[in-house]
């Protein structure tokens, strides 16, 4: 079986050496290529690949970024890709399978693989030491903004997308609930929300166990009784 990947490249004729490259080994399959790292974070969640080839400067969101905004259940392993030898320190310090620096040569690239295939056969884990994420992208009017965590009142996941409000402002992002909630402070209150602590007014408990949090831009969100006892604890009541 060949290994399924995806190349997160933000150069195109890099894009295109690499997978014909990895074409040529005739050991992968190259699901797709991303030409920044808010693609690359789709392409993840959607295809699940065994292994990315990672370009590090990438524009707007580097690669290292883009880590900490995947969620853990679909983090594949990682080949960091760079031209710059100072980042293949950091690439191991992270516990990458391994990294190439550009241009990618044949017989390194060789080498590569079999790591790759030795990881899969023997079921090792990529332990990846992500830091937490800072800032969260919103994507429109074709431009990235990228929100400090801690100017967010709270995210919220509904039929529309997902979602998080600083003050009245909405914003729409493409990352998961699930990957918020492992890459940053915000606290889970609910299956659909999740809440800074620091924009907390108020928590109004009512008699079934549940409860409901007023921020402090006067927004109400409620509290399920499947997290109310870990928020009051969290919270030091």
């Amino acid at each position: 079986m060949k290994i399924r990947t995806i190349i997160i490249e933000d150069e195109f004729n890099a894009r295109e050496e690499m997978e014909f490259l990895l074409n040529e080994t005739n050991e992968v399959e190259v699901l797709q290529k991303c030409a920044n790292a808010l693609e690359g974070i789709k392409a993840i969640n959607a295809l699940h690949p065994d292994v990315i080839f990672l370009d590090i400067q990438l524009p707007v969101i580097n690669g290292f970024e883009m880590l900490s905004m995947v969620e853990k259940s679909v983090m594949p392993r990682v080949v960091f890709v760079t031209a710059y030898d100072e980042y293949a320190i950091k690439a191991f310090e992270a516990d990458a399978i391994d990294y190439l620096l550009k241009p990618v040569e044949k017989d390194r690239l060789q080498k590569t693989i079999l790591k790759i295939k030795n990881e899969i056969d023997n079921n090792k884990t990529q332990n990846l030491e992500i830091p937490l994420l800072r800032r969260i992208p919103s994507v429109g009017n074709h431009k990235i903004k990228l929100i400090d965590v801690d100017m967010i009142d709270f995210v919220h996941s509904n039929e529309t997308g997902i979602f998080f409000l600083c003050g009245d402002k909405k914003c729409f992002t493409d990352l998961t609930l699930k990957a918020l909630e492992e890459r940053t402070t915000l606290f889970r209150c609910h299956k659909q929300y999740l809440i800074n602590l620091d924009k907390i007014d108020e928590i109004i408990f009512e008699d079934n166990s549940v409860g409901k949090i007023k921020t402090k831009s006067n927004h109400i969100i409620p509290v399920s009784r499947h997290y109310l006892k870990e928020l009051k604890e969290k919270l030091g009541f």
